[in-house]
């Protein structure tokens, strides 16, 4: 399979490593303003930066590539990518976090929300810790987390760094070497639960972006992880 990286730094990198590793090759290593054609690839993964995410997307579905997005920050234009998608019969997945285990953990924060919505007696917060060079926050991850919770529950929003009524704060915090950490909190004076999920490296991620550009190729829709990996909607 022909891969085109649209984002061509630490992730791409370490895309790139393991698609040659599954015997792909990549024809198209792309920063923004490059010049490139993606239609010489089968299928094209977008980690690039939140400005240039919606023309990448564009280009690879007006010109019937297939393409996987993990590039987070530029989700207000979401809806108009899956119109663009169907219109043109294309093929486009979007993941928050491609890594395998995240998304097992997502699974896992919608079924304990379920249990929580009527314990009334915890609180809760989101904690997300990355690197340094990360542009966004909260992650793309954190919100993932706290929009499956708010659709469980009574909470109706989510807030950075400051705690409302109803309103689930993230914590966001930057630190150098850091892959990804996301912890889900629930406190009671009486005692806490937690769901954390640590990234040890980004291979994780690049593993599961893969994964997902292998999945995708041949196949038309509008697609989630949740298809990847076979997880039923409820």
């Amino acid at each position: 399979m022909k891969i085109a990286l649209l984002g061509y730094g630490r992730m791409g990198k370490e895309i790139e490593k393991i698609a040659l590793k599954r015997g792909h090759s990549i024809v198209i290593k792309a920063n923004e303003n490059a010049s490139y054609n993606v239609a010489d690839a089968d299928v094209a993964i977008d980690f690039s930066i939140p400005d240039a995410a919606v023309a990448n997307i564009s280009n690879c579905l007006n010109n019937a590539v297939p393409v996987i997005s993990g590039t987070t920050g530029w989700l207000k234009e979401y809806d108009s990518m899956t119109v663009l998608c169907k219109k043109n019969n294309g093929a486009f997945l979007y993941a928050s976090n491609f890594s395998l285990g995240v998304n097992i953990a997502f699974e896992v924060n919608r079924q304990l929300a379920r249990l929580m919505k009527s314990q009334s007696q915890y609180s809760l917060d989101i904690e997300e810790v990355h690197h340094t060079q990360k542009l966004d926050a909260p992650s793309g991850t954190a919100i993932s987390f706290a929009e499956d919770i708010i659709n469980e529950t009574n909470y109706n929003a989510w807030s950075l760094n400051t705690s409302k009524e109803k309103t689930i704060p993230i914590m966001a915090k930057r630190i150098e070497g850091v892959p990804g950490t996301h912890i889900v909190t629930y406190t009671s004076e009486e005692d806490s639960i937690s769901l954390n999920h640590t990234a040890k490296s980004r291979k994780g991620f690049a593993l599961g972006a893969v994964i997902a550009a292998e999945w995708i190729h041949g196949k038309t829709g509008v697609f989630s992880m949740k298809d990847v990996l076979n997880i039923a909607n409820e």
